[in-house]
């Protein structure tokens, strides 16, 4: 069987570079920025998505989901924020094999303080470089690369 290769352009070929070495320096310069606070990525995703959640708290299945990471992956981080004083596992009264992630008082407290700091960097290495009219460009991308990626029968 014979498969034809779809070669990038001149022109999607740097769009496509640009576009990795963008994400690479934003993610770079934010996970920088928070570990200067004592957190991760993952932390701050995990606290401020239960920060959100009715009651602090959220099942860790769909956490999991959320990050677009595997449960076991979620479990083993989850046990590090735990020891931490982060957040609080308890068991899933809808999924005897899953557990619920609870936001604690204090993980409270450190998003709260992390956050002034967090969005000074998504500011700083972001939002400050770009118009109104490339944010919404950029939406309009974001939602046609998850429409695309997530019709079933593609990706």
């Amino acid at each position: 069987m014979s498969t034809t290769v779809r070669w990038l352009t001149a022109d999607e070929e740097r769009a496509w570079r640009a576009f990795l070495r963008i994400t690479v320096a934003v993610k770079t310069g934010t996970a920088r920025d928070l570990a200067e606070r004592g957190l991760s990525e993952a932390d701050y995703e995990v606290l401020s998505t239960l920060s959100e959640r009715r009651g602090n708290t959220s099942s860790l299945g769909e956490q999991a989901d959320k990050m677009g990471w595997s449960r076991s992956r979620l479990s083993r981080h989850a046990t590090r924020m735990e020891a931490r004083g982060l957040l609080r596992r308890s068991p899933d009264p809808e999924d005897g094999r899953g557990c619920l992630l609870t936001l604690t008082g204090h993980g409270l407290t450190v998003l709260e303080e992390a956050a002034p700091a967090h969005l000074a960097s998504v500011r700083h290495h972001f939002m400050d470089h770009l118009t109104p009219d490339h944010l919404n460009t950029l939406e309009d991308i974001a939602r046609r690369l998850d429409e695309a990626n997530n019709t079933p029968g593609k990706g």
